[in-house]
């Protein structure tokens, strides 16, 4: 099977490449939207097995092609392939869709997306130093310092996979003297040294369990 994917924005125009004769637009469960568009010429795959490779696709992204974390926001274009008179069937499909959505993910180049929160810190101006290099060394990125109640407040953006038992670490650094408090704020690319190691962690774990 050949397949086509491209990343999905609204009001996007449609690639012109392939002749669009099929669109199923799907709201993921998980967050974001899913497209399929078929584009067989000459019935070289019958569109009665387009919803079995949809639903490989389907489940290839919930399962994460890359990290083992949700894909989203994906637009794919079946444009070729070949029907077996006897071994064709839906579950051939699935698996087909499920394997060339895998292979042209990993060829598109993704970027992984992690979520960042607003932290706030309030911390005594005793320990300030210590808590900003024990931030920085999460990746926080410094928004802006102020002062509350007799002590110094930090206001940051910190990756939420850097916060893994920060409030042990911060209680430890100020002797159980500083507060904090975090809110979701956005989802932000990845550094691209963090997702070499990531792919390669991942891609280390699926040879073991083969």
């Amino acid at each position: 099977m050949h397949m086509m994917i491209q990343p999905y924005k609204e009001g996007m125009v449609d690639q012109t490449e392939f002749p669009i004769r099929g669109r199923d637009p799907i709201e993921l469960e998980w967050g974001g939207k899913l497209v399929m568009h078929n584009c067989i010429v000459g019935g070289a795959i019958d569109a009665r097995f387009m919803p079995a490779i949809l639903k490989g696709v389907m489940a290839k992204m919930e399962e994460g092609p890359l990290t083992g974390s949700y894909a989203r926001d994906i637009v794919f274009n079946v444009y070729d392939g070949k029907m077996h008179p006897v071994d064709s069937n839906e579950i051939s499909f699935k698996l087909a869709g499920r394997n060339a959505f895998r292979e042209a993910f990993k060829n598109a180049g993704p970027k992984i997306l992690e979520p960042i929160y607003d932290v706030e810190v309030l911390v005594p101006e005793d320990k300030m130093g210590e808590v900003m290099t024990d931030l920085q060394g999460r990746r926080a990125v410094i928004m802006g310092m102020d002062s509350e109640a007799g002590f110094q407040k930090i206001i940051a953006r910190v990756p939420l996979a850097e916060l893994n038992r920060y409030s042990t670490s911060l209680s430890s650094i100020t002797s159980g003297r500083a507060t904090y408090s975090m809110k979701f704020a956005e989802y932000a690319q990845v550094p691209s040294d963090i997702q070499d190691k990531l792919l390669k962690a991942y891609e280390d774990q699926e040879s073991d369990e083969e």
